[in-house]
């Protein structure tokens, strides 16, 4: 059975609507692919996320509406606490709590931790809960400041996940890189967020002071 065709401004295409329809597209995981999952914690899982300085995290509340939020601080920030349980720590953003608000109503999240310049990146799947404090906040505290909350995730599947896609985007070679590409921070956000903020005060705003500014206040 074919997928249904659906009508668009731009023409027709055609849809996929069921796993059989997939695979007949995409055919089926080999071995290797089916058999890399762990439930726990490996060695070489604990190294990544020791090195690891940035990590992506997928929600989705209960109505199905998802999110993805990143989340940076120095490598090893994400602190392992057994071979089955992990807490990232949370700190001062936009106060949105997107993801936050999902985890109230559907604990399943996906984490995705990337070390820059490795093409490969790790992958989890868990269940997560949200903290006010617990004795190893401590051992959260960058420059002095101690979180006020935390994403405790309890692994329900892990996996490394290979490189293909970062090859094929050459994300990790700066001769590709072309920040200038697209229209600047300051710009974006005159146009889209502050926009009764004059655009010279906010090329100030997100100059070269900015990397500079304290981010953990």
């Amino acid at each position: 059975m074919r997928g249904r065709e659906v009508t668009v401004d731009t023409g027709a295409f055609e849809e996929i609507t069921t796993e059989a329809e997939l695979r007949e597209l995409l055919g089926e995981p080999n071995a290797v692919a089916l058999g890399k999952e762990r439930r726990t914690l490996h060695e070489h899982h604990v190294q990544w996320l020791a090195r690891s300085p940035l990590c992506l995290i997928s929600t989705s509340a209960a109505d199905g509406t998802c999110d993805v939020s990143p989340k940076g601080d120095p490598p090893g920030f994400a602190k392992v606490l057994d071979d089955t349980t992990l807490v990232i720590p949370d700190r001062p953003g936009n106060r949105r709590a997107d993801g936050f608000r999902n985890v109230l109503t559907n604990p399943h999240v996906g984490l995705l931790f990337l070390i820059p310049g490795r093409g490969d990146s790790l992958r989890i799947n868990g269940r997560a809960r949200l903290l006010r404090d617990a004795p190893f906040f401590d051992d959260l505290t960058v420059k002095g400041h101690r979180p006020a909350l935390a994403l405790l995730v309890e692994v329900e599947q892990v996996y490394f996940h290979c490189s293909r896609s970062f090859v094929r985007s050459a994300l990790w070679k700066p001769e590709t890189w072309n920040p200038e590409a697209a229209p600047s921070r300051a710009r974006i956000s005159k146009s889209l967020e502050r926009t009764h903020e004059s655009l010279e005060a906010l090329e100030r705003y997100y100059g070269p002071s900015y990397d500079e500014k304290d981010m953990y206040v």
